[in-house]
């Protein structure tokens, strides 16, 4: 079974949302579930994220499936940028590039998300690529969904009324992600 990889977004931590459960759930199949823990909100940066992801990117290799909430998918895509193998699968839920016009996330977001992105190399970086994004998410309007998704050469799955789908939009569990990433087990 492959290694999973289950980055958190801002403000958020390994114990929030779905991931205790996608956790349990993907270590009950077999896999290796890794959730790590970034610093958030206070010295918040791409580079302290990266200094943290050290310990976890000898666990990337073409088996790997990758998941990414909120800001995890932006901090993922400077992970891709990176390598010269593809994990198997990247699953990319209410992500986003750019700013989102909120003063509040855009300072914290800033150095994972105003780059210049190396789409690319990072399309080859993964054999898959799933961007989920809800059509009524308080933080990342859709438009940013489809823009990740059009970036990616991948299919947009809209999700109806799902919020930033996290546990404040009732996502203590996340099935609809489970069955998702089944398929590439």
């Amino acid at each position: 079974m492959p290694s999973v990889i289950i980055i958190h977004g801002t403000g958020s931590n390994p114990n929030a949302n779905w991931f205790p459960w996608l956790k349990k759930e993907l270590e009950n199949m077999g896999c290796r579930v890794f959730v790590p823990q970034f610093p958030t909100p206070e010295n918040q940066s791409l580079d302290n994220w990266t200094d943290v992801f050290k310990d976890y990117e000898n666990h990337l290799n073409k088996d790997t499936i990758i998941i990414g909430h909120s800001l995890g998918p932006s901090f993922l895509l400077s992970v891709l940028e990176k390598r010269n193998h593809p994990v198997r699968a990247a699953f990319f839920v209410a992500g986003f590039t750019g700013l989102l016009n909120n003063p509040d996330f855009d300072t914290l977001n800033e150095t994972f998300v105003t780059r210049e992105f190396d789409w690319k190399k990072i399309r080859n970086s993964s054999e898959k690529f799933y961007v989920i994004n809800s059509d009524n998410d308080p933080y990342v309007p859709l438009e940013k969904g489809e823009q990740l998704a059009e970036n990616l050469s991948s299919e947009l799955i809209v999700m109806e009324n799902a919020g930033h789908i996290n546990k404040d939009a009732g996502f203590t569990a996340f099935p609809f992600l489970l069955d998702m990433i089944k398929m590439e087990l």
